[in-house]
């Protein structure tokens, strides 16, 4: 007798609901379970088994997030999305930025090792994976190409939504919400190439790479990190954030083929 199982799912990763809420509505969860007081959502999308989740703010719940993922679903691979501060030059409110690395800008561990290196690692950055990245950066073109069709009119004059881009590069993650012109300018002068920052990439990227699970991440801009800060926060990331992030994974699961 041969005994079938299913391909392993593909784990979705954001840290709060509404960065997550258009992706949810097309996601009725077919089971659903408590892990780590996180609720891990699995369904089907596009003939993928999926398992989504709500993994809170900061790197260490982002952590303890994907581990359980991991360890309970053994997920084939891991995408976050979710909302960042704008860094890099042209990297404006509403682009999208998808990673290429992640560095922890808060982590020095000097005189042991040198400033950001990850200690007895020998890395200060954490390479996201290729293809997958590169079916991600796909993706949120495909997606981005008729941004009215995402977007209310309303939304994209609010926040002066014109002709969003996709980024590729560096996003640097730490425990501190960046957003003032003091602190932007500090990052740039340490770390010149990073494109975007926020609170969580930079641990999921490690625990990958631990357990040689694939990882990507996609963050939209919705704020420049800085004095000038976007206050409605919440609003951009249920109106703005939630739907580009419903529209590439939808382009990312319909084009991603099955395991053998």
């Amino acid at each position: 007798m041969t005994m079938s199982t299913s391909p392993a799912p593909i784990g979705i990763i954001s840290a709060l609901r509404d960065e997550l809420s258009a992706v949810l509505l097309r996601m009725p969860p077919e089971s659903q379970q408590r892990i780590a007081n996180r609720s891990f959502r699995q369904c089907h999308w596009h003939d993928q088994q999926v398992v989504a989740v709500l993994s809170r703010i900061g790197k260490v719940a982002a952590a303890t997030t994907a581990t359980a993922m991991i360890e309970r679903y053994g997920v084939r691979a891991i995408v976050f999305t979710g909302v960042a501060g704008g860094l890099g030059n042209g990297v404006n409110v509403g682009d999208l930025v998808v990673a290429r690395s992640f560095l922890q800008h808060d982590l020095n561990a000097s005189p042991l090792f040198a400033r950001h290196e990850v200690p007895l690692y020998g890395l200060t950055r954490f390479r996201t994976d290729t293809d997958l990245s590169d079916a991600l950066a796909s993706a949120a073109r495909q997606a981005l190409s008729e941004p009215a069709g995402l977007l209310s009119e309303q939304a994209m004059q609010d926040f002066g939504l014109h002709a969003p881009q996709v980024h590729e590069g560096l996003i640097l993650s730490g425990d501190q919400f960046i957003n003032t012109a003091q602190d932007s300018a500090r990052l740039l002068a340490e770390v010149p190439d990073a494109l975007a920052v926020e609170m969580e990439g930079a641990a999921v990227a490690q625990v990958c790479h631990d357990y040689g699970v694939p990882f990507a991440a996609m963050r939209t801009i919705s704020d420049r990190a800085d004095d000038q800060a976007h206050v409605d926060f919440p609003r951009f990331t249920e109106q703005v954030a939630s739907h580009y992030s419903a529209a590439v994974l939808e382009q990312l699961l319909a084009h991603w083929p099955q395991p053998d």
